[in-house]
């Protein structure tokens, strides 16, 4: 199966959880996949799909984030999927795990055991591409974690649940709703 229809799949059987706005880009995303092939890689000037993971410690009931280098906001790890990722559930874990330097992570099953996306994200980047249609998912951090700064970062940092709000923008408000919900 290719990585494209591998998201398919997972696009297919996302549980929107009666989110009218959440079920909106579902159909968005698989439109988008239906009419290019190319949909999943950043040479889609249309827009590609990126997966994305909030690394979650319920235990301390916080998050990590990392100052991303480009934009100058705190945000989930993720990025774009590469062709070597069999999975979308694969190229977010991998995208959580080189952008946090923390083994060991793993994804919360969405159902039935599986690791799903608990929320997706559509939003404006840049020339030559116009939009990243980001397919979230949460990441436990193992006991005892430590995170390093990557290339991409400018800081990775703790934050406490009721701090997200104060540092980071909207959506990554949300995505930390959906993910404590689905935990």
């Amino acid at each position: 199966m290719s990585l494209h229809d591998d998201a398919v799949a997972v696009l297919k059987g996302h549980d929107t959880g009666g989110d009218a706005q959440q079920e909106e880009l579902r159909l968005r995303y698989l439109d988008h996949l239906a009419a290019r092939p190319d949909g999943m890689w950043k040479a889609c000037g249309e827009g590609h799909l990126t997966a994305s993971a909030l690394i979650v410690d319920p235990g301390r009931e916080r998050v990590l984030l990392t100052l991303h280098r480009k934009l100058g906001m705190w945000l989930q790890m993720g990025g774009h999927c590469e062709p070597g990722d069999p999975t979308l559930a694969a190229a977010a874990l991998r995208e959580a795990t080189e952008e946090s330097g923390i083994p060991g992570l793993t994804l919360v099953a969405a159902r039935d055991g599986v690791p799903g996306p608990v929320r997706l994200d559509r939003h404006p980047i840049p020339a030559p591409c116009h939009w990243h249609l980001d397919v979230q998912y949460a990441a436990l951090a193992p006991a005892g974690a430590t995170a390093r700064i990557s290339d991409e970062s400018l800081d990775v940092r703790w934050f406490g649940y009721a701090e997200v709000a104060e540092v980071a923008d909207d959506s990554v408000v949300r995505l930390l709703e959906r993910a404590r919900a689905a935990l």
